[in-house]
């Protein structure tokens, strides 16, 4: 029996055959397949890495090396696997700011499985820094951690619960190889989902349209499309990988994680700078950890502010281009060290994030008493 005529195969390609799909989607439409072949990337060359490393304090770091040295392309897949993370936190970021920019948060359920997968990345993204246990990863993990200890009455007991005993230690590291094992899993399950969730409630337009007019087959159209996408952030992705491989990371974490040596200056990985900052423009710990949480969580409230024609609408794009500046902003001062100027621009930065997501709601009610 050939390939192409088993049952699954055949109501696949005839369901992309017949797809219908906006006449006049761009490009940035293409950037949730690129997350999805990020994903992938990410769950093969992890799966192969974890056949020679060892979740053990002692022995962690030491089987990173082995792995980058010793295994026949190592380096290949470590590096793959590195520099695919921040391969899939810029397109992920790109393509949440696609829908905040068209409102394709218009689909509700489909916005909201959005953010459950991006949590989920976020978190695997974590667990899997602290694996190669170097100074940057292990501190890295102290202080995240840390912040549990500032939720009200039960804060300790949650931190020693997450560590195992009463500082990051093996018991930690174990939990968070299994976790970060486990978590791509459920993210890959979740995208078959929000994939579902697509074709059910079908693509959203740039003008907001909803009526299936002007609609083509998705095939073989966007998948072309989609095809030069993956073409251009293959380039993007050997580039780093062969070239580069290191200028996203931080040399810190080629150094094997001593407890009794902090580093000068602990930072997170690039895709989390912005949370970063927006913890620490505050001085109280909990608010700081609040905040943090609130700056993702708040993308749920999008739905409730749907602009019409936002394409169109000049407030809306004047609003949308400063949340970029911002968000670039909250990066650039997550690296820095929390002195002055830093801090005080980090609070006004923090602000003006959280007042893009509060000034539409008023806004777009305005608008609707208005007409």
């Amino acid at each position: 029996m050939r390939f192409s005529k088993l049952p699954l195969v055949r109501v696949l390609t005839d369901h992309l055959n017949t797809y219908p799909t906006p006449i006049n989607i761009n490009y940035f439409w293409g950037f949730g397949s690129l997350s999805g072949l990020c994903l992938i990337i990410q769950i093969i060359t992890g799966l192969i890495l974890s056949f020679h490393y060892v979740p053990e304090v002692t022995l962690a770091f030491n089987s990173v090396e082995h792995i980058m040295r010793d295994v026949n392309f190592g380096w290949l897949f470590r590096y793959f696997h590195a520099n695919g993370a921040s391969m899939f936190f810029f397109v992920l970021y790109i393509h949440i700011a696609r829908g905040l920019y068209f409102q394709s948060y218009e689909k509700k359920h489909l916005w909201y499985s959005g953010i459950l997968i991006f949590l989920l990345v976020m978190a695997a993204a974590f667990l899997g820094y602290v694996l190669p246990w170097g100074q940057m990863s292990f501190w890295g993990a102290t202080v995240i951690t840390n912040f549990f200890t500032a939720i009200p009455y039960v804060g300790n007991s949650v931190a020693s619960w997450i560590w195992g005993g009463f500082s990051v230690n093996n018991a930690t590291l174990n939990r968070f190889f299994s976790l970060h094992f486990v978590l791509p899993f459920l993210a890959a399950g979740l995208s078959l989902l929000h994939l579902a969730l697509l074709h059910l409630e079908g693509s959203s337009s740039p003008l907001q349209i909803k009526y299936n007019i002007d609609y083509i087959n998705f095939y073989p159209y966007y998948v072309w499309k989609d095809a030069l996408g993956f073409f251009l952030l293959s380039i993007i992705f050997v580039y780093f990988v062969c070239f580069n491989p290191n200028y996203l990371g931080h040399p810190d974490n080629y150094v094997q994680a001593n407890p009794l040596v902090t580093p000068n200056h602990i930072v997170p990985e690039w895709y989390f700078l912005p949370f970063y900052a927006i913890l620490r423009s505050v001085p109280d710990k909990f608010g700081g950890v609040l905040l943090m949480v609130g700056a993702i969580l708040i993308l749920v409230t999008c739905p409730w502010h749907i602009v019409k024609m936002s394409r169109f609408n000049l407030f809306f794009k004047i609003t949308f281009w400063l949340l970029v500046f911002d968000f670039l902003l909250l990066g650039w001062l997550g690296g820095k060290v929390a002195e002055e100027p830093y801090t005080s621009i980090s609070v006004l930065a923090t602000i003006a994030y959280f007042a893009y997501f509060l000034t539409l709601l008023p806004y777009n009610s305005y608008c609707s008493l208005s007409k």
